[in-house]
């Protein structure tokens, strides 16, 4: 052979031996970095162990598309990073780390939500794309290996099988999404979860059908309610308003606590009597009690899936309190603190008979917590242009000027004249804000009362969960377990909130639904019956259930009365596709 040719050969072999261990040395590099990134988000064994076996998991998946190691692993890094950074988006605006369902429930509404918030995310995600193209086209060609897809798929039924046993061994604590870390294993655990509620229950709890309350109707493929008479309209009733009072409750019921003179004036009703609501959340979720009080239904009977239950139920629940007063005549308008696409909620409020969904972008502001005097002027608005129609009015209205944190002062110089009562000066400054709440609320039903002399006003409203300090107000000192016991358990005293009824010119003609103590899925048929609006088929069935269970609906007879009522709105056509 001649020398050229012979330097020519070595110098080939030469590259390509650089080019070989370059490539492996690529492929390390790419797991090493993508270990590193779970040592920074994971935290313990149990979550690191399960977050590499999900490494593994997305890994293998690629695989077998795609049989090169290096540019699996490139893609898998890119996957593992885009979904600790989308975890920790969701978690600064929902303080709730990513889960199984955000992906399992796509919706427009999911996406123009984070794009009104993060305006840039396009642009972002273009230049991403832009330069990953070119980077994984090189890490394609310096790929040294090939995998098989058999043992790609063996590996993937392996983590696959060792993932769901650590997740059903070990169950996520209720805590756990909320801490901020350990977002691809909780992410995992989660997936196993929803699996497995899916498989075993499906989205809703509900009897079988051939089980329903009136098995004659169903063979005959009749609907289980009776159809409803025609409400007529030419009656005269008063305007309907409902307001979420955000994070809301009398703070007497924690040991200790020091209010104002008169503080509990406020939780009272027309005639004198405290009323106690019990909401299916505590210290966060708003639109669990949103689907409650606009629904009448549960959102306990979608279980562990329940976080999404406005998601869930958009465009497929056309039952609820706003229906049944359409049927009346009233035109239904909904006052929202936020983008109207958060968790599917304007979709899920028109389903509900919602006419007139207005956000924050319709109210004019970019800000979503703001004092609640502009959210009673929004209200007033709305009932000064309804005017010349002469129709009566339902409105839902949500105040924010009591939402966390409470460990800064809001707007101080709302209320001059406020003397501290000698608490913490967290609880303080939640018992202030309460003020201004009662003192913004004075004034609107002033205005009314002013305004509109001769017209009727029926006003319910109540506290949609407690705020997060109430866990450490109530029981000072408890150990974290025991409270997620409690909470797992739905132990009252940390979902009781109130709410109260006021009549303006008007004085209610039934308060004998109104107990003492109630579900909040039971407050449509308290402000119907309190505005002397006749009951439709489904709320007069759910009024038996009310009366017959003394205000319990989910917990009633281990759940079984809410099944019994869901698998009569499915067979009614009024829950669709659950």
């Amino acid at each position: 052979m001649p020398a050229s040719v012979a330097s020519e050969t070595g110098s080939t072999g030469a590259a390509r031996g650089v080019r070989f261990h370059a490539g492996v040395g690529m492929v390390v590099a790419l797991h090493l970095a993508a270990l590193a990134v779970l040592l920074s988000w994971e935290y313990g064994p149990f979550a690191i162990t399960l977050s590499v076996l999900a490494w593994l998991f997305i890994n293998c998946l690629f695989l077998l598309v795609l049989p090169r190691p290096g540019v699996s692993a490139a893609l898998a890094l890119v996957l593992v990073v885009l979904l600790i950074v989308m975890s920790r988006f969701k978690f600064d605006i929902l303080q709730l780390s990513l889960t199984f369902l955000d992906f399992l429930i796509i919706d427009r509404d999911t996406f123009s939500f984070m794009l009104s918030v993060f305006p840039r995310l396009w642009t972002q995600l273009t230049v991403a794309l832009v330069v990953a193209v070119p980077v994984l086209w090189l890490v394609w060609r310096a790929d040294p290996f090939r995998i098989g897809r058999r043992l790609s798929l063996a590996v993937l039924v392996a983590t696959t099988l060792s993932m769901s046993v650590m997740s059903v061994a070990a169950p996520e604590e209720p805590w756990e999404p909320f801490q901020g870390v350990n977002h691809i294993s909780n992410l995992a655990r989660s997936g196993v979860v929803a699996v497995s509620r899916l498989t075993s229950t499906g989205w809703i709890e509900a009897d079988p059908a051939e089980s329903g309350l009136t098995p004659r109707a169903h063979a005959a493929g009749r609907p289980a309610l009776p159809p409803g008479e025609d409400c007529d309209t030419s009656v005269k009733r008063p305007h309907i308003i409902m307001l979420l009072d955000e994070s809301s409750f009398d703070v007497t019921a924690a040991p200790g606590v020091k209010v104002p003179e008169g503080y509990t004036d406020f939780f009272k009703s027309i005639d004198g009597i405290q009323r106690t609501m019990i909401a299916e959340a505590t210290g966060g979720p708003t639109w669990y009690t949103e689907f409650n009080v606009l629904s009448g239904m549960s959102a306990r009977s979608f279980g562990d899936l329940k976080f999404y239950v406005t998601r869930i139920t958009a465009g497929r629940v056309a039952r609820g309190l706003p229906q049944a007063l359409k049927r009346c005549g009233y035109k239904t308008f909904s006052l929202y603190p936020t983008y109207g696409n958060f968790l599917g909620a304007r979709a899920f409020q028109k389903g509900t008979g919602v006419g007139h969904f207005m956000d924050m972008a319709d109210m004019g502001t970019s800000e979503d917590m703001l004092p609640d005097k502009f959210y009673f002027d929004q209200a007033l608005k709305v009932f000064a242009g309804q005017q010349p129609s002469q129709s009566p009015i339902f409105m839902f209205v949500y105040l924010t000027a009591n939402h966390f944190p409470w460990t800064s002062v809001y707007r101080p110089d709302l209320t001059p004249d406020w003397t501290p009562p000698g608490n913490t000066a967290e609880i303080d400054e939640y018992i202030r804000r309460q003020r201004m709440t009662a003192k913004d609320y004075s004034d609107f039903t002033a205005r009314l009362a002013r305004d509109y002399p001769d017209q009727s006003f029926m006003v319910l409203r109540f506290g949609d969960h407690q705020p997060a300090i109430s866990q450490k107000m109530l029981e000072p000192g408890i150990d974290r377990k025991v409270l997620a016991q409690r909470l797992m358990a739905a132990d009252p005293r940390y979902f009781s909130t109130y709410y109260a009824l006021d009549g303006i010119n008007f004085s209610p003609p039934d308060l004998s639904s109104a107990l003492e103590t109630l579900d909040a899925a039971y407050l449509p048929i308290v402000i119907q019956d309190a505005a002397g609006v006749p009951l439709d088929p489904s709320f007069a069935e759910q009024k038996k259930i009310m009366l017959r269970c003394k205000g319990l609906f989910y917990a009633c007879r281990g759940g079984a009365e809410a099944r019994r009522f869901n698998r009569m709105l499915i067979d009614a056509g009024l829950v669709r596709g659950l």
